[in-house]
């Protein structure tokens, strides 16, 4: 189970006990928003997409999509997401609980700058019923990010 490799691999930043679990399910932004008690803004959806080298995944706000325009001139290709089921085998966590924590080797993971607006945000943990509530300095640490992007396009935001 994903969860079991999370919390094994948060071990090592001392965080495994900070993994929050839910009776009921936080597979997606809503409903991780409403099990937490907070803002679909504040969930850190991580995405997964192929690129000409492999598989990366992109941390965004939750209330952020992904602007293709800046996509490809960050990455230089066209952004294509992983089905479900390239997801689990590529990523190594299935889809509702895919986080950038414990994920297969050669897997890279950048966070969006549309995280930094708060205090604290709250990935998935590797279940489509958990979470870890994170500083961005925290979850850029864990995640053992490659770096921050501006791929995100918030509510609002002319293209």
């Amino acid at each position: 189970m994903s969860i079991v490799k999370v919390r094994e691999y948060l071990k090592a930043f001392g965080a495994d006990g900070r993994i929050l679990e839910f009776p009921v399910s936080s597979a997606t932004v809503e409903l991780a928003a409403t099990a937490l008690g907070t803002s679909p803004a504040r969930i850190a959806k991580t995405l997964s997409f192929r690129v000409k080298d492999g598989v990366i995944l992109v941390v965004l706000a939750g209330d952020a999509k992904t602007d293709n325009r800046k996509y490809r001139e960050t990455f230089g290709e066209k952004a294509r997401m992983l089905d479900r089921e390239e997801a689990e085998t590529l990523v190594g966590h299935a889809v509702g609980g895919v986080c950038p924590f414990a994920v297969n080797d050669g897997v890279k993971v950048y966070l969006d700058v549309s995280l930094k607006r708060f205090a604290t945000v709250y990935p998935a943990a590797g279940s489509a019923n958990s979470a870890i509530e994170l500083t961005p300095a925290e979850l850029e640490t864990f995640s053992r990010a490659a770096g921050w992007v501006d791929v995100g396009k918030l509510p609002g935001e002319a293209e």
